[in-house]
């Protein structure tokens, strides 16, 4: 069982919305639920090193194996390395993504934690952004400076 497998049907289809509304930048392979470790990184944009140390970290707590022992990936594993990959951009440290991981897997009672987890996240990447917003301001400043100084000569 994935970490997938233990959501409601709502975060579940979640991931989803997000392919639907075109933000895959890795496409898919076609017509299998059953993906090797390279076409998972292929996918994902991730390292075959990176899969391997969220799986022992725990962050991708179960992954099924062939019967030689090789990861086989499903399409709910990569809706979740889709959300993994989401979280590290709003730069959710790895152990609260883990601590988000485990939260799931321990069930709904789990929802109120989650919250505040995801909230804390968005007041962070909502500094970030306002942060962001100051330095191209910044930017912006200073290419009108040169820009004017640049045509002033030619004015001349």
């Amino acid at each position: 069982m994935t970490v997938m497998e233990t959501e409601t049907a709502e975060e579940i289809t979640e991931p989803d919305a997000c392919v639907a509304h075109g933000q895959v930048t890795h496409p898919r392979p076609e017509g299998k639920d059953a993906y090797t470790i390279s076409e998972v990184a292929a996918c994902t944009g991730l390292s075959a090193h990176t899969l391997r140390w969220y799986e022992r970290i725990g962050l991708m707590p179960h992954v099924d194996r062939s019967h030689t022992g090789q990861r086989r990936f499903t399409n709910r594993d990569l809706d979740w390395l889709d959300l993994v990959n989401k979280l590290r951009l709003t730069g959710m440290p790895v152990a609260d993504m883990v601590r988000y991981a485990e939260l799931v897997r321990a069930g709904e009672h789990t929802f109120g934690e989650r919250l505040e987890l995801f909230e804390a996240t968005r007041r962070d990447v909502q500094r970030r952004i306002a942060e962001l917003q100051e330095t191209l301001a910044v930017l912006n400043y200073k290419i009108d400076i040169y820009s004017s100084a640049q045509r002033a000569p030619e004015r001349a």
